[in-house]
């Protein structure tokens, strides 16, 4: 992994500096709450319900043992004992003092974290497929591409206030795990006849009110050129895009309003203005960064144990991926326990996931955007103790992509825009489900619950998505069907009216069930109902109505 050098470093330590004055100043009265707004956003700050929330950053997912040390330290010392991980693979702490964050940005930078950029309207922290380097399916690994276009972003003078949030992610693999299409830019990893490697661009992706799936702007680019492409795209968007009206100012909204055709052939004209300049990548600058990513190497690789518990081997067909070295696993660690908060770790936890990235992770471990950790490279001989060891912590449920590996937004319990409850819903979902068999029995069945029409738990691209709305001062729930996330990428529809939130885990039980009645052969739930429509499966839903 990345780290830091000089710069960096000089970098973070003089905007804690920054902050830690306009903390100051905002504490004794001398900047106003608005004034405050834009510098504490700037710095990972959100004022939430009940208190001020920070979001510090994990660019493309990373982190080491001493990271993670830090924030389980950061989770007891400052907050409530524990840590939430997010969709875009940050981690939120919600109980800060507002006194405090300072002092938590001084231990975050002395393990090389920071909260810049991690809200507010610029360029957020990039994301990357959480298995890059160790995906047997991989083109390229996307991580040093991610990193370079973290060192661009970072406080670019140009970018710093744009029309709204803008959000990036690369994909070095066949199989799209960073959800390029829902981006305001996706960046997929390519060979062209040649057998060069470049990226294809996928532009004016978003959720939220308006639900957008990305167009293709360029079916190959060249890795030397990627910042200039980036700052031709960004640059249009900063001309043009609504400051007006924020629910208009997403990037999605101006490709639609321009058209497609028209929103490239100017993205083009600035490429073409600024292409072979300064800011062109020099091959030795794409090699140093490569040379912080490295796969490993085994020499003696073991074989997968087949012996073990029935629990373990039921672990293993469930959380483990296959890796593109030999005698490697990668092993996902589900936040999802049954009845949990989906993506909440503690403190302890943090303390012991630190222990056994050191010991069995070779010292790296990821956050998903699915709100789960992933240890990327894992000894086959050393996965039964590594499973014993998260057993005893409650980590090692064996739900990882089933139905009750739910994704959920923080909604009415913290967030101040939320309009409904979702974790209890979620908390709610799983009990059902697996006290049903459902979530076993469906296999692979995404489900995603939001608290608000913003859309942080990615309702619209889940195969299952739940809604959260108030009406007239009641919460109430819409349920969409039939979103995907990767490359068959698809937004969700609204099946009919909303239910209140006691009926919702039901009405989903009886979906499943629908989808097990349906199926042919081995059909996925999206396969089935891509292939039978939504009707029946509507049916289901509203049949005690």
């Amino acid at each position: 992994m990345y780290r830091y050098d000089e710069y960096d470093a000089t970098l973070v330590r003089e905007r804690i500096g920054e902050f830690r004055d306009q903390i100051a100043r905002r504490l004794d009265g001398r900047l106003s709450e608005d004034e405050f707004k834009p510098l504490r956003l700037m710095n990972g700050v959100y004022l939430q319900l009940h208190a001020y929330m920070l979001r510090v950053a994990i660019p493309y997912g990373t982190l080491n043992s001493a990271q993670v040390r830090t924030l389980a330290r950061i989770a007891r010392q400052y907050d409530r004992g524990y840590g939430h991980f997010t969709t875009r693979t940050n981690i939120q702490f919600n109980w800060p003092a507002l006194t405090d964050v300072p002092a938590i940005l001084e231990e975050l930078a002395d393990v090389e974290m920071h909260a810049i950029q991690t809200s507010g309207n610029c360029i957020r922290n990039t994301t990357a497929d959480p298995y890059s380097g160790a995906a047997a399916d991989e083109i390229e690994d996307g991580r040093p591409w991610a990193e370079i276009i973290r060192q661009w972003s970072s406080l670019h003078p140009e970018f710093t206030f744009l029309p709204r949030k803008f959000k990036i992610a690369v994909n070095g693999a066949a199989e799209d795990r960073a959800g390029l299409r829902v981006h305001d830019i996706g960046l997929q990893i390519v060979r062209n006849e040649a057998g060069e490697t470049g990226f294809e661009v996928w532009v004016g992706g978003g959720q939220g009110r308006t639900p957008r799936l990305a167009v293709r702007t360029r079916d190959f680019l060249e890795p030397r050129d990627l910042l200039s492409y980036l700052t031709a795209v960004l640059r249009v968007y900063n001309q043009h895009g609504r400051r007006d009206n924020m629910y208009k100012a997403r990037i999605k909204i101006l490709v639609e309003a321009l058209g497609a055709e028209a929103f490239i052939a100017e993205v083009e004209e600035e490429f073409d203005a600024i292409r072979g300049g300064e800011l062109q990548l020099p091959a030795a600058e794409i090699a140093r960064i490569r040379a912080f990513f490295d796969t490993p190497k085994i020499d003696h690789p073991a074989p997968l144990p087949e012996a073990g518990e029935p629990g373990f081997r039921h672990w293993l067909k469930r959380n483990r991926r296959a890796h593109k070295v030999d005698g490697l696993s990668s092993i996902v660690i589900s936040l999802k326990p049954i009845g949990g908060t989906p993506g909440d770790a503690t403190a302890e936890q943090l303390d012991l996931l630190a222990d056994l990235t050191e010991r069995y992770g070779l010292d790296e471990i990821r956050v998903t955007p699915e709100q789960n950790l992933l240890l990327p490279h894992v000894r086959n001989e050393d996965l039964h103790p590594l499973w014993l060891a998260l057993k005893s912590a409650g980590l090692a449920t064996p739900n990882a992509g089933l139905a009750t590996d739910i994704v959920s937004c923080p909604g009415m319990d913290y967030c101040s825009l939320a309009t409904a409850r979702s974790i209890p819903i979620a908390q709610a979902i799983s009990q059902r489900l697996e006290a049903a068999g459902l979530s076993e029995a469906a296999g692979n069945v995404t489900i995603k619950v939001d608290g608000c029409i913003n859309a942080c738990g990615h309702h619209h691209v889940a195969n299952i998505g739940v809604l959260g709305l108030d009406k007239r001062g009641e919460e109430y729930y819409q349920i969409t069907l039939g979103g995907a996330f990767g490359k068959d990428a698809a937004i969700g529809g609204i099946v009919g009216k909303g239910l209140a939130g006691d009926d919702v885990p039901a009405a989903i039980a009886r979906v499943l069930e629908t989808y097990l009645e349906l199926r042919t052969g081995h059909e996925t739930f999206i396969d089935t109902l891509r292939r039978t429509g939504a009707d029946a499966f509507k049916e289901a839903i509203y049949v005690e109505q």
